[in-house]
């Protein structure tokens, strides 16, 4: 059976859910069985190098089908949620001119959302003098400290902003002083806005015992593809723990484990309780998301398959506001 999509502009399929859930084999079905092509939701696998600890699709695992937003940054670089909807964007213009439908798939699902709202996150300027003072307190202070200076005006950065994160906990001190109220404030404001796509959103999941047991598993076999070498290599190539590509589970708790301040075996282990902590705040944002579907995959006996069988035919069948999608079923 070949489905194909026709007026496939402005449509966005989303398929999400937590690390570990299994969202690689789905998404490739989806993209076959409705002319479909993949943009990644990776805020690591965008990085060349990052291979290993990325999870990142291999070429063989592609069965053809075009993937976007993987290997296009090099590890030195940045990458935040308004690159990462400057790039989406362009890979979905790209993909709907084939007259075929984008398909985001991925677990970071503030960026997913950032690119249904078409939220315009604070803008980038910046006052010198402002930013030259505070990058000098952070240095005095040390990150925690400096970063302690966020609780009493703008306690939701404090919260969402880890206390390694300079930059950001610079930015949203500087907004505050430029413009008198909390830079989370603005942004949960955008956060508020109506989808801008035609879009249908899946999120997956799964028992959480699971979910753990595969994060479990994943991360050993990691390591035995690896992992450790994989660090090792950034790490001579001059990466360190202030680059954001180092910041993501698995190379951050190695890379502290290799500079020695623990053993391997417990950098590990590490890895294993900090993506299963991360699963865990993914299903709590994933439930805060409105307009969705899920899809449990212990209620499935083949769950890849059928899922994907489900969704096809829901894509399909959809006539209300969301996915106007007409397939040809041959």
């Amino acid at each position: 059976m070949e489905n194909k999509n026709t007026d496939t502009t402005n449509k966005l399929l989303i398929l999400t859910g937590p690390t570990g859930v299994g969202k690689t084999r789905i998404s490739i079905a989806l993209a076959k069985a409705l002319n479909g092509e993949i943009i990644s939701a990776d805020s690591v696998a965008v990085y060349r190098g990052l291979d290993i600890g990325s999870a990142k699709i291999k070429e063989s695992e592609t069965q053809g089908i075009a993937h976007y937003l993987i290997d296009v940054l090099d590890p030195k670089e940045p990458f935040n949620v308004t690159i990462f909807q400057t790039l989406a964007g362009e890979a979905m213009r790209k993909i709907w001119a084939k007259g075929k439908l984008p398909i985001i798939v991925g677990g970071t699902g503030f960026y997913i959302q950032a690119l249904r709202r078409g939220v315009e996150f604070a803008k980038e300027e910046e006052n010198p003098e402002i930013r030259k003072r505070l990058e000098e307190e952070a240095q005095t202070l040390g990150k925690e400290a400096f970063h302690a200076r966020l609780l009493p005006i703008d306690p939701a950065s404090y919260e969402r902003i880890p206390a390694g994160n300079v930059k950001r906990v610079i930015r949203a001190l500087e907004f505050y002083e430029m413009h008198g109220y909390p830079i989370s404030e603005h942004n949960d404001r955008e956060k508020l806005k109506a989808s801008v796509y035609d879009d249908l959103c899946i999120v997956l999941t799964d028992k959480r015992e699971k979910l753990y047991d595969n994060i479990n598993r994943r991360v050993d076999e990691m390591v035995e593809e690896g992992l450790v070498d994989e660090i090792r290599s950034l790490m001579e190539q001059g990466l360190n723990d202030s680059h954001i590509s180092m910041q993501g589970i698995g190379y951050k708790e190695i890379y502290a484990a290799l500079c020695g301040k623990y053993s391997i075996e417990e950098g590990v282990e590490k890895v294993k309780l900090n993506t299963r902590h991360f699963a865990k705040r993914q299903l709590t944002y994933f439930k805060g998301m409105d307009d969705v579907i899920w899809f449990d995959k212990s209620e499935y006996e083949n769950p890849d398959e059928e899922i994907a069988n489900e969704i096809v035919k829901l894509t399909c069948s959809i006539t209300d506001s969301k996915m106007k999608t007409v397939c040809n079923n041959e």
